[in-house]
């Protein structure tokens, strides 16, 4: 799991596409697989193809109210037709409509045979047990084909899908009762430092609470992971070894929030060294720059920034690529909109900015996206009042107003 440093912007830094490239490269599923009922399997990895055994709808079926007949008595005049049955989802009428003939047809009925369309109810009066028709109808006109939604043998969902409640459905739809998905991916969350204390415990001069743990166990479970909170890793090298190197045996990945960078008192990474690989890598992003990646005991470790914005954006432009490439996703990053920008904005190139943005809308209802009063790394009530952020590729250097950006909600962090 060796990642090397490579050529980025400045000496050491690697841009997002070249850590990717070597973490898709050395990283793989880090869970086996388990059978789950269709009620617990929202949210999980599929792994294998889910492949169709029936055709979607299974027959042709009525898409509206209304009479089934054989277009061609349709083709002159204003027909009346003979009612020979009727027919309505469940209830499929069993004999075979002829020349001269109609169906009474509800919504979700299977067509009868013999008949090629459905006319519309409104169009017919029914007089004793005939129905006249006013105009006419093409063959295949207001029905559902069947096999038009799905295809037997087709694959609906694929390998490597997050699932979603429509996927679900859809594998409800065609039938299937379990799915073949990934073992949800064990993850130990630590914070560190020793300033740092539990949220509500008494503080003194120069500590802080933890916010950290809270706000990264959303987005861990948010992607399905199951999350261990393991507390807060004191400043001391044998204190963190014991807790590091004991996560590492029960679970499938540690991430931690701060002690990655140079300080005399970010014991993390030496520790790491001694008992695997650690690479402390300057990603090329701003907020965030200083990201671990690497593995203790042949468990993969993601060793994030201290303040709470860098560790929210490093999560964002790398950490979960790493989580969804270990629990067996194929999917790629957090959902983005194009927004025009209401706002300039210069940086250097070779770098990706993530900024906190706020979504503005028009009185025409015309949605833009502006930068949020507040921008740093530390500002954690920022990220509380900003709509998400705001990512501005490493080829851009200046953001002029107007220009269309990638805005990315907090919504979809926790979709």
């Amino acid at each position: 799991m060796v990642l090397g440093i490579g050529n980025g912007t400045d000496a050491g830094t690697k841009t997002i596409q070249q850590a990717m490239q070597l973490m898709r490269a050395q990283f793989v599923p880090a869970v086996d697989v388990e059978v789950v009922p269709l009620a617990a399997a929202r949210n999980r990895v599929l792994a294998t193809n889910l492949v169709a055994a029936i055709d979607l709808p299974p027959h042709d079926s009525a898409a509206m109210d209304g009479f089934a007949v054989r277009a061609a008595d349709l083709s002159s005049g204003v027909p009346r037709l003979q009612l020979v049955g009727r027919a309505a989802a469940g209830h499929p009428f069993n004999g075979t409509v002829a020349d001269g003939q109609a169906v009474r047809i509800l919504t979700g009925a299977p067509l009868p045979d013999g008949a090629d369309a459905v006319v519309m109810q409104e169009t017919c009066v029914i007089q004793g047990d005939t129905v006249r028709i006013a105009g006419r109808v093409a063959p295949g006109a207001n029905f559902r084909p069947r096999g038009e939604d799905v295809r037997s043998g087709s694959v609906v969902v694929a390998a490597g899908r997050r699932l979603r409640p429509q996927d679900v459905a859809l594998a409800a739809a065609v039938g299937v009762r379990e799915l073949i998905v990934f073992r949800r991916l064990r993850v130990a969350l630590f914070s560190t430092g020793d300033e740092v204390r539990d949220a509500g415990a008494p503080l003194n001069r120069g500590e802080i609470w933890d916010a950290n743990r809270w706000l990264l166990r959303s987005l861990l479970e948010a992607v399905g992971c199951q999350v261990s909170d393991v507390g807060i890793l004191r400043d001391d090298p044998q204190a963190i070894e014991g807790a590091v190197s004991g996560a590492a045996h029960e679970h499938d990945l540690i991430v931690t929030s701060g002690g990655v960078s140079v300080g005399t008192e970010d014991h993390l990474t030496n520790v790491i060294r001694r008992r695997g690989y650690l690479d402390a890598q300057r990603l090329a992003i701003k907020p965030g720059k200083p990201v671990g990646l690497g593995d203790i005991d042949d468990c993969p470790i993601i060793a994030l920034p201290g303040n709470p914005v860098a560790a929210v954006v490093s999560f964002i432009a790398f950490g979960r690529a790493v989580v969804l490439r270990l629990a067996g996703s194929t999917e790629g990053g957090p959902p983005a909109f194009r927004l025009p920008a209401d706002f300039g904005y210069r940086k250097k190139p070779g770098r990706r900015d993530y900024l906190l943005g706020v979504v503005e809308r028009d009185a025409g209802g015309v949605s833009s996206v502006s930068m949020f009063e507040k921008q740093g790394a530390a500002m954690l009530s920022a990220i509380t009042q900003a709509d998400g952020f705001v990512a501005v590729d490493e080829d851009v250097e200046h953001v002029r107003p107007g220009d269309l950006v990638d805005f990315i909600p907090h919504e979809s962090l926790l979709a």
